[in-house]
């Protein structure tokens, strides 16, 4: 009975591992994912869909492990908020991943050289960067099972949210060009998928929060009124 217990503390270990160890693969794809809108790079973008094929084996893997474990032996109560909770965040994961296949997708859409503007690709950069910030916090905060930096993923996010609303603005006042309004409405789309990832990465945040407390409460509404629509 201890040795079968000894093992699956083991194989729930190695669980949590590959779990913290894809949301580097987002963090990996996302960053690809904002060079290529910068920089319209079609090929790289294709890289990031082709990709995604890694993320979603990762969560196969995981979630068919996770299930075997729980079949051969029954866990105590801090085991199962462990393990509920890392359900929960490999599906955050493959949920992120796909965020960046949608925006890899809307590279191509805008043509050869589309009639970019500066202003709206800065605000989509910041963006980024807060959102792989996000995904990086959150795992560090899952790993050191910290609450406090885990509820601190908020505040990111409201920054978030913030330029997701002030590129939809930027958007609608692009001008009647309508190659140049085609390509901000695809913006707007890029926006809302950054803004996707941001608020899964609360999500995760806040099974960092349950695992240690074994209650769940939502840190905030990530998706305040206001935000454009997308």
């Amino acid at each position: 009975m201890a040795e079968a217990r000894l093992n699956f503390q083991s194989d729930l270990r190695e669980l949590e591992r590959q779990t913290l160890e894809a949301l580097d693969m987002i963090t990996d794809a996302l960053a690809q994912t904002l060079v290529a809108l910068r920089e319209h790079d079609v090929e790289l973008a294709e890289l990031v869909i082709a990709g995604d094929d890694r993320i979603d084996g990762r969560y196969l893997e995981v979630h068919q492990g996770i299930l075997t474990l729980i079949a051969r032996q029954a866990p105590v109560a801090t085991d199962l908020r462990l393990v509920s909770a890392l359900l929960d965040v490999i599906r955050h994961v493959e949920r992120m991943g796909d965020q960046c296949v949608n925006i890899a997708k809307l590279i191509p859409l805008s043509g050869y050289e589309p009639p970019v503007h500066e202003e709206v690709l800065e605000a989509l950069a910041k963006m980024g960067a807060h959102a792989r910030s996000e995904v990086t916090q959150a795992k560090a905060a899952f790993a050191a099972r910290d609450a406090g930096l885990a509820e601190d993923l908020v505040r990111q996010d409201r920054e978030i949210n913030r330029l997701n609303r002030e590129i939809f603005r930027m958007a609608l006042e692009i001008g009647e060009d309508p190659d140049t309004r085609e390509w901000a409405m695809h913006m707007i789309l890029v926006a809302r998928a950054l803004e996707r990832i941001g608020d899964n990465a609360v999500d995760i945040g806040e099974q960092v929060a349950f695992v240690v407390t074994g209650l769940f409460r939502e840190f905030s509404d990530s998706s305040h009124p206001g935000s454009p629509p997308a």
